[in-house]
């Protein structure tokens, strides 16, 4: 069991980040996530994508993913939009509009996604992961983003 301090969560580097969650169980990353800092966690995690992205790996691309990441305080889900357009990347908060891929997982899965230390693929196949729309999107969408692997 690792000592995740939720004040520090979602003010770590990347790489700090990508460090803790490969440490944590998933019990640990879903209490911390599906509490009073989930908000503060979810906007640092998704105020960085634009830093982490690199337009190089994603010429030609043009996609609105939305997250949603259930397992908030009283079965409440946060969404987010992570659009990559014309070699930029903006990040939409509750977005209204529709996208061409959405991808539902819970709070623990989304850390180990995003870092890298999940495997895509059978979170998928055990139903951890849902997705639906332009899966292509889906899958190459980690690579236009220079993340820190654990």
């Amino acid at each position: 069991m690792t000592d995740i301090d939720p004040n520090t969560f979602g003010t770590m580097s990347p790489s700090e980040f990508a460090d803790t969650v490969k440490k944590a169980s998933d019990k640990e990353i879903n209490d911390v996530m599906g509490g009073d800092h989930r908000t503060s966690i979810l906007d640092a995690i998704f105020e960085r994508f634009p830093a982490l992205f690199n337009p190089e790996k994603a010429k030609g691309a043009d996609a609105r993913v939305n997250w949603r990441i259930t397992g908030g305080p009283g079965g409440t889900d946060d969404t987010y939009a992570v659009v990559v357009k014309d070699g930029t990347c903006t990040v939409e908060k509750a977005p209204t509009v529709e996208p061409k891929t959405s991808i539902m997982l819970g709070p623990a899965e989304f850390a180990k996604l995003i870092t890298g230390s999940g495997n895509p693929t059978m979170m998928v196949m055990m139903g951890k992961i849902k997705a639906r729309g332009d899966l292509s999107a889906a899958m190459a969408f980690q690579n236009w983003f220079d993340t820190p692997k654990a």
